[in-house]
């Protein structure tokens, strides 16, 4: 029996064997390619989670190894072994975080992130406060990048706040009714990016679907689990298993690429809760693109003469293999120009909160993709996951480049469906 299903804290011995020390992994490794490391590749922190397994404790070096990590799950990938990965390295930041005692800053910093960005109640009221001062907060973070590169990081990131939406809790489908669908809001996407949500509940709904949206909704667990709080994000996937059960859906559609790979692995998270694993197994998760690509186009698509940049985020990608559904869905609108950005598969340096924790690691990542975005030529680029359209638009302010406004693919499908013109669609920031 596994580590991951014994309900004892430890790294899986079993998923550790499964590396055959191939070194596939190492060329698509983003901190591999930064700094040349064996240990700062996955490889390297395979046989440090080795090391542990035996009997090392966690020293502030391996923590350092493991924190370094994005968790862009490239390296699965790339692996002609199958190694779960994933699940090694959130194991091995769930014994970094039970075993390693943090500098007080950063337990401090650790703490202020984590009650704050998972809860959307909480995220909203900063809305007007992080309106008013967008243009200081630009003048400032660099300032604050020399003395506080975290503090830097997060003025930096925060994007323009546009005006809130308020979404009903049902979006009835326009035309024949085709399927009844939930929404998953999330707590980044719904407190940052409403209009995202909004677009996303149109498309549904022009496509045939009754779309629900249950009130009240919080995190998914998604940072969570990505930081070695297992036991916290456990929680978080109860209460989203019990909202949407309330709502009376088995369909819930996920428009962020972070949230989209957690909620997916609710049966693996809640492994030790048998009640909680079944319920779990009587609700379906999907991305968007995956559940349109499946639905197939119902509504008319109106043309839009414009050059997009298809930015893949690595939860979409790597964690839950799509890839072609939201390519086929640009593709599949008259008078789009869909280009591809170099080096796609090498992540942009968000990851979660990884742009805040290891904030000198993810601007370098982010600058190399604002780069390759900018190389491409596009009039938009698009992506699928909130943090990834803060990384990389921070980044390509910084780089002083032509402004490419980043819209999601849901945005832009709702551009096409309702027939707006495209310079609606280029105002999106």
């Amino acid at each position: 029996m596994t580590a991951e299903h014994t309900g004892h804290p430890g790294i899986d011995p079993e998923l550790i064997d499964t590396c055959v020390h191939c070194g596939f992994c190492l060329p698509t490794c983003p901190t591999f390619q930064l700094w040349g490391e064996e240990m700062d590749s996955p490889r390297g922190r395979i046989h440090l989670m080795s090391q542990h397994v035996a009997g090392t404790p966690v020293t502030p070096e391996m923590a350092g190894h493991f924190d370094a990590c994005l968790g862009c799950m490239a390296c699965v990938t790339a692996c002609p072994s199958g190694v779960r990965y994933d699940r090694l390295i959130e194991q091995a930041r769930a014994e970094t975080e039970r075993e390693h005692r943090r500098p007080l800053s950063d337990r401090l910093f650790r703490e202020l992130v984590f009650r704050l960005f998972p809860y959307p109640r909480r995220l909203r009221p900063l809305r007007p406060a992080l309106k008013l001062t967008a243009g200081l907060r630009r003048r400032l973070a660099p300032v604050l990048g020399r003395f506080a590169p975290r503090l830097g990081a997060m003025a930096d990131l925060a994007p323009p706040i546009t005006r809130g939406v308020r979404l009903p809790r049902v979006v009835e489908a326009r035309g024949p009714r085709r399927a009844r669908v939930g929404l998953l809001t999330g707590c980044v996407q719904g407190a940052f990016f409403p209009q995202v949500n909004a677009a996303t509940a149109r498309v549904l709904a022009l496509e045939g679907c009754d779309v629900i949206i249950p009130p009240g909704q919080g995190c998914c667990g998604a940072l969570s689990v990505h930081s070695g709080r297992p036991e916290e994000s456990a929680r978080f996937a109860r209460r989203t298993i019990e909202t949407f059960e309330r709502a009376g859906v088995d369909t819930v559609v996920v428009n962020a690429a972070g949230c989209g790979s957690t909620v997916k692995e609710y049966v693996e998270l809640l492994a030790d809760d048998p009640a909680w694993q079944v319920r779990a197994k009587g609700l379906r998760f999907v991305d968007l693109a995956e559940y349109l690509a499946e639905l197939g186009p119902a509504a008319e698509r109106h043309p839009l003469e414009v050059t997009v940049a298809y930015h893949d985020a690595c939860h979409l990608a790597h964690a839950q293999g799509v890839r072609a559904q939201p390519r086929g869905l640009l593709g599949g609108i008259p008078g789009v120009r869909l280009v591809e950005i170099a080096q796609s598969d090498i992540c942009c340096g968000s990851a979660g909160t990884y742009n805040l924790f290891q904030p000198e690691a993810a601007r370098r990542l982010g600058d190399r993709k604002a780069e390759h975005v900018a190389a491409t030529g596009a009039d938009l680029l698009v992506s699928a996951n909130p943090g990834c359209t803060m990384q990389i638009s921070a980044a390509l302010r910084r780089a002083g480049e032509r402004p490419i406004p980043v819209a999601h693919t849901a945005q832009v499908l709702d551009a096409s469906l309702r027939g707006l013109p495209v310079s609606a669609l280029l105002a999106v920031r």
